[in-house]
């Protein structure tokens, strides 16, 4: 006799949308689903999200690092600092939109989701 959960599917479903939001790797799943504009509108929100969120903090990394290489010594310092606040910063947030989808909860953040709905458009 085969146990039959119900909800099954909205687990494997979670569970597919957290793999979007693993940092750095999730990027590119979530860069290949826009793409091929594949995947239903909750995989398509979650990607564009996961894109925009490593799009500013890989901008936010380049000018933070090439600052310190054109700095002095105790400015150099403080920008690599920054930089790897940043960089945790950009892991914790993913780590905090894994929990939140995990909850239910909405994974809108004023300005972020605005810069991912912005993606959307100006694919169309």
């Amino acid at each position: 006799m085969r146990d039959r959960d119900p909800f099954r599917e909205q687990k494997l479903q979670k569970m597919k949308l957290s793999l979007y939001l693993l940092p750095i790797v999730g990027t590119f799943l979530s860069f290949w689903t826009l793409a091929r504009r594949e995947g239903d509108a909750k995989q398509r929100e979650v990607s564009r999200l996961s894109v925009s969120v490593t799009l500013i903090w890989f901008i936010v990394y380049g000018l933070l690092w090439t600052g310190a290489g054109q700095s002095s010594e105790i400015i150099s310092f403080r920008l690599l600092y920054a930089n790897a606040i940043a960089t945790s910063g950009y892991f914790f947030f993913c780590c905090l939109l894994t929990v939140r989808l995990r909850q239910n909860k909405s994974l809108r953040f004023p300005g972020i989701s605005k810069i991912a709905d912005e993606l959307e458009s100006e694919k169309s």
